[in-house]
Protein backbone atom coordinates (compact mmCIF):
# COMPACT_ATOMS: atom_id res chain seq x y z
CA UNK A 1 0.00 0.00 0.00
CA UNK A 2 3.04 1.92 1.01
CA UNK A 3 4.45 1.51 -2.42
CA UNK A 4 1.52 1.86 -4.22
CA UNK A 5 0.73 5.80 -2.50
CA UNK A 6 4.68 6.31 -3.21
CA UNK A 7 4.08 5.67 -7.22
CA UNK A 8 1.22 7.72 -7.50
CA UNK A 9 1.35 10.20 -4.99
CA UNK A 10 0.64 13.39 -7.33
CA UNK A 11 -2.06 12.08 -9.09
CA UNK A 12 -3.86 10.75 -5.80
CA UNK A 13 -2.71 14.42 -4.13
CA UNK A 14 -4.43 16.37 -6.86
CA UNK A 15 -7.33 13.96 -6.71
CA UNK A 16 -8.36 14.04 -3.17
CA UNK A 17 -7.50 18.27 -3.32
CA UNK A 18 -10.23 18.05 -6.31
CA UNK A 19 -13.00 16.34 -4.61
CA UNK A 20 -11.93 18.67 -1.31
CA UNK A 21 -12.50 21.62 -3.64
CA UNK A 22 -15.26 20.88 -5.28
CA UNK A 23 -17.40 19.49 -2.42
CA UNK A 24 -16.23 23.29 -0.68
CA UNK A 25 -17.68 24.47 -4.14
CA UNK A 26 -20.78 23.06 -3.82
CA UNK A 27 -21.20 23.95 0.24
CA UNK A 28 -20.31 27.74 -1.04
CA UNK A 29 -22.35 27.72 -4.19
CA UNK A 30 -25.50 26.25 -2.15
CA UNK A 31 -25.43 28.94 0.70
CA UNK A 32 -25.01 31.78 -1.81
CA UNK A 33 -28.06 30.17 -4.45
CA UNK A 34 -30.14 30.16 -1.34
CA UNK A 35 -28.66 33.83 -0.70
CA UNK A 36 -29.86 35.03 -3.86
CA UNK A 37 -33.67 32.94 -3.48
CA UNK A 38 -34.32 34.79 -0.79
CA UNK A 39 -33.28 38.54 -1.69
CA UNK A 40 -35.72 37.40 -5.19
CA UNK A 41 -38.68 36.26 -2.27
CA UNK A 42 -38.38 32.72 -3.36
CA UNK A 43 -38.14 29.54 -1.65
CA UNK A 44 -34.78 28.20 -0.44
CA UNK A 45 -34.01 24.81 -1.62
CA UNK A 46 -31.99 22.05 -0.06
CA UNK A 47 -27.96 20.65 -0.17
CA UNK A 48 -29.57 17.37 -2.60
CA UNK A 49 -31.40 19.72 -4.73
CA UNK A 50 -28.51 21.83 -5.44
CA UNK A 51 -26.33 19.82 -6.54
CA UNK A 52 -28.58 18.44 -9.04
CA UNK A 53 -29.38 22.03 -10.36
CA UNK A 54 -28.77 23.79 -13.56
CA UNK A 55 -26.69 26.23 -11.53
CA UNK A 56 -24.45 24.01 -9.98
CA UNK A 57 -23.58 21.73 -13.02
CA UNK A 58 -22.95 25.32 -15.36
CA UNK A 59 -20.11 26.68 -12.43
CA UNK A 60 -18.44 22.98 -12.49
CA UNK A 61 -18.83 22.61 -15.92
CA UNK A 62 -17.42 25.84 -17.26
CA UNK A 63 -14.69 25.21 -15.02
CA UNK A 64 -13.40 21.83 -16.42
CA UNK A 65 -13.89 22.93 -20.08
CA UNK A 66 -11.24 25.63 -19.56
CA UNK A 67 -8.84 23.47 -17.72
CA UNK A 68 -9.05 20.62 -21.02
CA UNK A 69 -8.71 23.58 -23.55
CA UNK A 70 -5.79 25.16 -21.81
CA UNK A 71 -3.81 21.47 -21.45
CA UNK A 72 -5.18 20.53 -25.21
CA UNK A 73 -3.67 24.06 -26.24
CA UNK A 74 -0.48 23.55 -25.12
CA UNK A 75 -0.25 20.33 -25.64
CA UNK A 76 -0.71 20.67 -29.72
CA UNK A 77 1.13 24.58 -29.20
CA UNK A 78 4.26 22.91 -28.11
CA UNK A 79 4.61 20.72 -30.85
CA UNK A 80 5.45 23.26 -33.18
CA UNK A 81 6.11 26.57 -30.85
CA UNK A 82 9.21 27.05 -28.73
CA UNK A 83 10.05 29.22 -25.74
CA UNK A 84 13.86 29.35 -25.68
CA UNK A 85 14.93 28.87 -22.16
CA UNK A 86 12.11 27.24 -21.22
CA UNK A 87 11.71 23.26 -19.80
CA UNK A 88 8.32 23.87 -21.02
CA UNK A 89 9.34 24.09 -24.43
CA UNK A 90 11.65 21.56 -26.96
CA UNK A 91 15.00 23.31 -28.48
CA UNK A 92 14.13 25.08 -31.36
CA UNK A 93 15.95 22.70 -33.97
CA UNK A 94 13.72 20.04 -32.24
CA UNK A 95 9.89 21.46 -33.47
CA UNK A 96 7.60 19.27 -35.40
CA UNK A 97 6.43 15.82 -34.70
CA UNK A 98 9.98 14.85 -35.10
CA UNK A 99 11.61 11.34 -36.37
CA UNK A 100 10.18 8.26 -35.89
CA UNK A 101 13.26 7.14 -34.32
CA UNK A 102 12.87 10.00 -31.76
CA UNK A 103 9.77 8.80 -31.12
CA UNK A 104 10.31 5.10 -31.42
CA UNK A 105 7.69 4.42 -33.06
CA UNK A 106 7.72 1.21 -35.41
CA UNK A 107 10.77 -0.53 -36.18
CA UNK A 108 12.68 2.19 -33.65
CA UNK A 109 10.18 0.93 -30.90
CA UNK A 110 11.83 -0.74 -28.02
CA UNK A 111 10.78 -3.75 -26.17
CA UNK A 112 9.32 -1.99 -23.77
CA UNK A 113 6.87 0.03 -26.51
CA UNK A 114 3.23 -0.06 -26.23
CA UNK A 115 1.82 -2.44 -28.90
CA UNK A 116 0.09 0.71 -30.54
CA UNK A 117 3.55 2.14 -30.79
CA UNK A 118 4.98 -0.65 -32.46
CA UNK A 119 2.10 -1.82 -34.99
CA UNK A 120 2.20 0.91 -37.30
CA UNK A 121 -0.32 1.98 -39.53
CA UNK A 122 -3.72 3.61 -38.17
CA UNK A 123 -3.46 2.56 -35.03
CA UNK A 124 -0.48 3.90 -34.68
CA UNK A 125 -1.32 6.98 -36.06
CA UNK A 126 -4.20 7.06 -33.33
CA UNK A 127 -1.90 6.42 -30.91
CA UNK A 128 0.60 9.25 -31.82
CA UNK A 129 -2.16 11.77 -31.01
CA UNK A 130 -4.25 9.94 -28.30
CA UNK A 131 -3.32 12.62 -25.64
CA UNK A 132 -4.87 15.64 -27.66
CA UNK A 133 -7.73 13.64 -29.35
CA UNK A 134 -8.83 13.06 -25.61
CA UNK A 135 -8.15 16.35 -24.38
CA UNK A 136 -10.12 17.43 -27.16
CA UNK A 137 -12.95 15.47 -26.52
CA UNK A 138 -13.17 15.87 -22.74
CA UNK A 139 -13.11 20.49 -23.38
CA UNK A 140 -15.63 19.72 -25.96
CA UNK A 141 -17.83 17.32 -23.83
CA UNK A 142 -17.53 19.75 -20.64
CA UNK A 143 -17.84 22.68 -23.02
CA UNK A 144 -20.99 21.12 -24.03
CA UNK A 145 -22.30 20.47 -21.23
CA UNK A 146 -22.07 24.25 -19.92
CA UNK A 147 -23.68 24.99 -22.72
CA UNK A 148 -26.95 22.39 -21.53
CA UNK A 149 -26.71 23.36 -18.22
CA UNK A 150 -26.43 27.16 -18.74
CA UNK A 151 -29.35 27.40 -20.64
CA UNK A 152 -31.46 26.23 -18.07
CA UNK A 153 -29.96 28.28 -15.60
CA UNK A 154 -30.33 30.97 -17.60
CA UNK A 155 -33.80 30.66 -18.69
CA UNK A 156 -34.71 29.87 -15.21
CA UNK A 157 -33.64 33.52 -14.42
CA UNK A 158 -35.63 34.33 -17.64
CA UNK A 159 -38.52 33.15 -16.19
CA UNK A 160 -38.21 34.06 -13.03
CA UNK A 161 -37.82 38.26 -14.40
CA UNK A 162 -40.85 37.39 -16.19
CA UNK A 163 -39.23 37.53 -19.50
CA UNK A 164 -39.24 34.14 -22.01
CA UNK A 165 -37.36 31.47 -21.93
CA UNK A 166 -34.46 30.88 -25.12
CA UNK A 167 -33.19 28.30 -27.12
CA UNK A 168 -29.92 26.90 -26.64
CA UNK A 169 -28.69 27.43 -29.84
CA UNK A 170 -30.05 31.10 -28.94
CA UNK A 171 -28.72 30.90 -25.89
CA UNK A 172 -24.94 30.30 -27.04
CA UNK A 173 -25.09 33.53 -28.80
CA UNK A 174 -25.93 35.14 -25.67
CA UNK A 175 -23.50 37.41 -23.55
CA UNK A 176 -24.42 35.19 -20.27
CA UNK A 177 -22.73 32.54 -21.76
CA UNK A 178 -19.40 34.05 -23.73
CA UNK A 179 -18.98 35.95 -20.40
CA UNK A 180 -18.82 32.79 -18.77
CA UNK A 181 -16.95 31.18 -21.41
CA UNK A 182 -14.04 33.87 -22.12
CA UNK A 183 -13.39 35.07 -18.24
CA UNK A 184 -12.40 31.26 -17.78
CA UNK A 185 -10.16 31.16 -21.10
CA UNK A 186 -8.44 34.25 -20.33
CA UNK A 187 -7.62 32.83 -16.80
CA UNK A 188 -5.95 30.15 -18.02
CA UNK A 189 -3.84 31.52 -21.14
CA UNK A 190 -2.33 34.08 -18.68
CA UNK A 191 -1.35 31.16 -15.85
CA UNK A 192 0.42 29.05 -19.55
CA UNK A 193 2.04 32.06 -20.75
CA UNK A 194 3.14 32.91 -17.30
CA UNK A 195 4.38 29.44 -16.52
CA UNK A 196 6.63 29.01 -19.77
CA UNK A 197 8.51 32.64 -19.57
CA UNK A 198 8.79 32.44 -15.45
CA UNK A 199 10.13 29.20 -15.75
CA UNK A 200 13.21 30.84 -18.23
CA UNK A 201 14.31 33.10 -15.11
CA UNK A 202 13.21 30.99 -11.92
CA UNK A 203 13.71 28.31 -10.46
CA UNK A 204 12.21 25.52 -7.99
CA UNK A 205 14.87 23.46 -7.06
CA UNK A 206 14.05 19.32 -7.21
CA UNK A 207 10.55 19.93 -9.48
CA UNK A 208 10.33 18.73 -12.98
CA UNK A 209 8.39 21.92 -14.18
CA UNK A 210 11.84 23.90 -13.42
CA UNK A 211 15.63 23.63 -14.47
CA UNK A 212 18.26 23.03 -12.80
CA UNK A 213 19.21 25.89 -10.00
CA UNK A 214 22.43 26.11 -11.67
CA UNK A 215 21.62 26.07 -15.26
CA UNK A 216 21.54 28.57 -18.00
CA UNK A 217 18.55 31.02 -18.55
CA UNK A 218 19.22 30.24 -22.08
CA UNK A 219 19.09 26.32 -21.68
CA UNK A 220 15.92 25.22 -23.04
CA UNK A 221 14.00 21.89 -22.71
CA UNK A 222 15.81 21.08 -19.22
CA UNK A 223 14.13 19.71 -16.70
CA UNK A 224 15.27 19.90 -12.57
Amino acid sequence: MRRFVRDNGLSLFFGAIFILALVGQSFAGWAQYNQQQLADSMATVGYGQYLTSSDFAVDVAENWQSEYLQFLLYILATVWLVQRGSPESKEPSEAGTESDEDQQVGSAAGPDSPRSARTGGFRTTVFSSSLGIVMGLLFLGSWLAQSVAGTSSYNQQQLAQREDAVSWLSYLATSDFWNRTLQNWQSEFLAVGSMAVLSVYLRQRGSPESKPVGAAHAATGVEG
